[in-house]
């Protein structure tokens, strides 16, 4: 039977992220599909968002879309596709899943609209990139992450790039 070493390198024994962009968007009134098989399903339509960081800024373009599955245990998964425009105007396709999670009480109030604090619930994202824009080339090449927080206006991620 194999073994694990205990002499990893570095690289290995921790996730090293940067910051690249906190994102806001605002959203419209889910689209309810309903009780599918299996599946609770809804849909969220994203009319418009900004997103700034240093190395890439710009807009959220309407027409994006979160296909939200939600469980039996009350957590959500989020299928996620938008198109960015940044300032240089460079088209770039952001496609993301997600979880979030919590305690029944605090996603009940998640999901009416409230402001929750968002450290009480989980809200995870793993963003990729798609740009045929040569300033933006790097984004074809990453991972990124993100943490999330629904608030009564829209959403807001901060996504980190990971090394």
């Amino acid at each position: 039977m194999l073994a694990i070493p205990t002499d990893l390198p570095p690289s290995l024994l921790a996730l090293q992220t940067r910051p690249l962009f906190v994102m806001h968007m605002d959203v419209q009134p889910y689209q309810i599909i309903g009780g599918a098989p299996g599946a609770f399903r809804r849909v969220g339509v994203v009319p418009g968002g900004i997103f700034e960081g240093e190395r890439l800024s710009g807009k959220v373009l309407p027409g994006g879309n979160d296909w939200q599955t939600v469980r039996s245990d009350g957590s959500t998964l989020l299928e996620v596709r938008l198109v960015l425009e940044a300032v240089n105007g460079a088209m770039i396709g952001m496609t993301y899943k997600g979880l979030r999670h919590g305690p029944a009480a605090i996603i009940e109030r998640v999901n009416k609209g409230e402001d929750v604090d968002p450290s009480t619930y989980y809200f995870r994202t793993n963003p990729t990139f798609e740009t045929a824009a040569p300033a933006h080339d790097w984004l074809n090449g990453i991972i990124a992450v993100g943490v999330g927080y629904r608030t009564p206006s829209g959403v807001f991620y901060s996504l980190f790039e990971v090394l």
